[in-house]
């Protein structure tokens, strides 16, 4: 079964299926996988080990297209407090145009944590100009989508708070706002996110006007995911209530309940982040303990995990993961067509 959306079209993929940025962990194979299944598969922003993470980018980079000859993206991370923005803002554009068979598949360029004006340089708009690379931007408001489109991104990924990983303090549902931004800027494209993990899911955020759907947590639980089986583990036992906000890197965090969640709370205004945003320890500290789950200590570290963890009940190939979600979706899809169908019958004779 193929689903067309304008997402599909514009990204060049068979599935309206995109992985959600996992910074600051490896998702190198990941990416292949999900590239290769039909989806786009998207690199994380690494920042493991405390370092800079330009070369590891651009290795993995190297990596994608190695093994395999599909679409994907990358996540640049723009947070003020993010080291290496900037370099990579201007550097990765430069060294992709510089790689043919990398400027011919890196087609997905999309930012969050910060303004995706840090990505607006010379280097980005030549190389803009001579492929067909589209910049997305992740929101979690309607406020910030208008924003951002007035800035000239080319869609955007509309995060609710139901997400793993960092939220903002909006705290607005995937459904709520993904009928915003439709209702009030119905010409952009959407891509859902946060919460998604099932047919029944694309299918719904389809049905509302969205282009594709991005998943994150339902992929860790993926054979292919280089996270930790301790972590992979935790994804598929799971319940949506073993989920909490706590005080993450950029702010909100939406994370498993472990020791460390336990002694976290979260912050409850921008201004109150602001003042804890100091000096770079705050992030030094922050991926120290995100290190600790991705390598399997997921009772001291901080794992990220969004509340579609209930949804998911094993861990299998990223393939069979994306075909029985496009597959259910297809049915769903199907019984609401017919269902109107039926009543168009019915109302004929009545």
């Amino acid at each position: 079964m193929v689903i067309k959306t304008e997402i599909t079209e514009m990204l060049g993929i068979k599935h309206p299926i995109v992985a959600a940025p996992m910074g600051p962990f490896y998702t190198t194979k990941l990416t292949v996988a999900v590239s290769e299944a039909g989806g786009l598969g998207v690199l994380s922003h690494i920042t493991l080990n405390n370092t800079v993470s330009i070369n590891e980018i651009k290795e993995s980079m190297k990596f994608v297209v190695e093994y395999t000859d599909k679409p994907f993206g990358l996540n640049i991370r723009t947070a003020k407090l993010q080291p290496d923005a900037v370099k990579l803002c201007r550097q990765i554009p430069r060294f992709i145009m510089n790689n043919p068979k990398i400027k011919e598949q890196c087609n997905y360029f999309i930012t969050s944590a910060g303004s995706p004006k840090l990505l607006f340089n010379k280097y980005f708009e030549t190389l803009k100009n001579t492929t067909n690379l589209k910049h997305f931007h992740v929101i979690p408001s309607l406020e910030l989508a208008k924003k951002v489109v007035k800035d000239g991104v080319d869609g955007v990924v509309a995060t609710g708070h139901e997400g793993g990983g960092h939220q903002s303090y909006d705290n607005t549902s995937t459904l709520i706002l993904l009928q915003q931004i439709r209702k009030e800027l119905p010409e952009v494209p959407v891509i859902a996110s946060g919460g998604y993990a099932t047919g029944e899911g694309l299918a719904s955020a389809l049905a509302m006007g969205a282009g594709a759907i991005c998943m994150g947590t339902r992929l860790i639980a993926s054979n292919e995911c280089e996270f930790h089986e301790n972590y992979k583990t935790i994804v598929k036992n799971s319940a949506i209530s073993d989920t909490k906000l706590v005080t993450g890197v950029f702010g909100p965090a939406r994370v498993w309940k472990n020791n460390y969640a336990d002694n976290h709370s979260s912050v409850s205004n921008k201004a109150e982040k602001r003042a804890e945003e100091t000096s770079m320890e705050v992030i030094r500290e922050g991926v120290v303990k995100l290190e600790k789950a991705y390598k399997g200590n997921v009772n001291d570290g901080i794992v990220l995990l969004g509340q579609s963890c209930g949804l998911v009940n094993n861990i299998e190939s990223v393939a069979n993961i994306i075909n029985s979600i496009v597959d259910d979706a297809e049915d769903c899809l199907k019984s609401a067509y017919n269902m109107i169908k039926l009543e168009r019958v019915i109302l004929e004779n009545v």
